[in-house]
C-alpha cells in the first residue's frame, strides 16, 4: 500500500504549470529581443556556440528536480517496516467485554471506552510483554494473536465495539478458555489473563475456567468496570434514548463485583474495581510486574517505510546533471561530425 505521510505539500505541483509558462512567455520575449537587432537566422550565425537546445533541457532538468522535491515534502511512505526487537516480558491477554452493557454511561465516556482507555494505557507501559486481544459478547473469539508488536495491539483495541461480536450475551467462560489458547507453549516464562468486565455472566461457569487457568500456571485478573447502582443502556453510543425491555420499562445493567471477586480468586489474580480514577491501572500494573519475565524474541511491523531517499537520490542526479549542461556549445566537439 503507498501514502503520503504529509499529502498537503502536493498541492505545490499546482506551481509547475506555472513555470513551464513563465518559461515560454520569456523564451518568447527573449526571441522579440532579438529580432529588433536583425534577422534571427543571422544572429544564430553570429553566435555559433550559443545552444537554445541546451538551456531548454537545462530547465526541464531543473523542473522534473523540483518535482521530486515536492515529493519528498509529501513523504511517499510504501509497504510495512519489519524490525527485529528483543524484549524481556511476559504474555499477556487481554480479554474485553464487548456486550451492550458495556456501552451504559456510568463511568465517563462510557463503560467500553474507559476500558479501552485503561488497556491502551496498559499496552504502553508494558512494552516488553507479548500481548494478545480476545474480544466477548455472546460469543468469544480473538482478535489479535500473540505479538511482540505493541503498536497493532493498540490500532486493534482502537477498532474495538460492540457491532465485532453479533452475538449479545456475556460468555466470561469462553472468553478465559479462548484466551488460554493465545498462550506459548514455553514454560519458563509468567503468563496472565486481564479480563476486563461488568460481570454479567450468561454462562455460569466463568469460576471453572478460571481456576483450569490457575491450575495450568495462569493469572486471571479482572478488571470491574460500572457503578453498583446501575445505569440505563443506550439505544447506541451517545443516543439519549434507553435500551427497554417487553414491558415498556427501561433495562439497567449494573457491575456484578460478586462474581468478579469469585473469577479473580478462583484465577488466583487481582480484582480491582475501574472508576474514573486511575487507581485500578496502578494496582493492575503492581500486581503484573510481580511476574517473572523473559527475553521475548519478536518482530514489530511499523504501518509504512519511508522511501523519499529514492526521490531525493534521483533529485541530486538530476541538479548535477543541470551543473553539467552548459549553455554554449563545447568547443572541443563544436567541429566534429559524425558523418561526412
Amino acid at each position: 500500500m503507498f501514502k503520503f505521510a504529509n499529502p498537503e505539500f502536493l498541492y505545490l505541483f499546482i506551481l509547475i504549470p506555472v513555470f513551464i509558462i513563465g518559461f515560454i512567455l520569456l523564451n518568447i520575449m527573449k526571441r522579440k529581443d532579438v529580432q529588433k537587432i536583425g534577422d534571427l537566422r543571422l544572429v544564430k550565425r553570429m553566435m555559433p556556440e550559443l545552444s537554445l537546445k541546451r538551456s531548454y533541457l537545462k530547465f526541464w532538468l531543473v523542473l522534473v528536480a523540483i518535482g521530486f522535491g515536492i515529493v519528498i515534502l509529501a513523504r511517499p511512505q510504501f509497504g510495512t517496516k519489519v524490525e527485529k526487537v528483543d524484549k524481556k516480558g511476559i504474555e499477556l491477554v487481554i480479554a474485553i467485554d464487548v456486550s451492550n452493557s458495556m456501552m451504559a454511561e456510568d463511568i465517563k465516556p462510557n463503560r467500553l471506552a474507559k476500558a479501552k482507555q485503561i488497556l491502551t494505557r496498559i499496552i504502553d507501559e508494558r512494552k516488553d510483554d507479548k500481548v494478545a486481544i480476545v474480544v466477548f459478547a455472546g460469543e468469544a473469539f480473538i482478535q489479535l494473536p500473540m505479538t511482540a508488536d505493541n503498536q497493532s495491539a493498540k490500532i486493534f483495541l482502537e477498532t474495538i465495539d460492540p457491532s465485532i461480536v453479533p452475538v449479545q450475551g456475556t460468555v466470561i467462560g469462553s472468553a478465559i478458555d479462548i484466551s488460554m489458547s493465545c498462550f506459548s507453549n514455553e514454560q519458563d516464562i509468567d503468563k496472565a489473563i486481564v479480563l476486563i468486565t461488568d460481570g454479567e455472566s450468561h454462562e455460569g461457569n466463568a469460576e471453572e475456567a478460571a481456576a483450569r487457568a490457575a491450575d495450568a500456571g495462569v493469572h486471571v485478573n479482572v478488571v470491574g468496570i460500572g457503578s453498583l447502582e446501575g445505569a440505563p443502556i443506550p439505544v447506541a453510543e451517545g443516543s439519549s434514548n434507553q435500551k427497554r425491555d417487553n414491558t415498556g420499562q427501561v433495562v439497567m445493567t449494573r457491575l456484578n463485583e460478586e462474581m468478579c471477586k469469585s473469577i479473580a480468586k478462583a484465577g488466583k489474580g487481582l480484582y480491582v474495581h475501574a472508576d474514573n480514577s486511575n487507581n485500578a491501572l496502578k494496582s493492575l500494573q503492581a500486581e503484573l510486574e510481580k511476574l517473572q519475565k523473559k527475553d521475548i524474541d519478536g518482530v514489530a511491523y511499523s504501518e509504512y517505510d519511508e522511501k523519499f531517499q529514492i526521490f531525493a537520490w534521483g533529485m541530486f542526479i538530476l541538479l548535477l546533471l543541470e551543473i553539467c549542461v552548459f549553455d554554449k556549445k563545447n568547443r572541443l566537439f563544436r567541429n566534429i561530425r559524425l558523418f561526412k
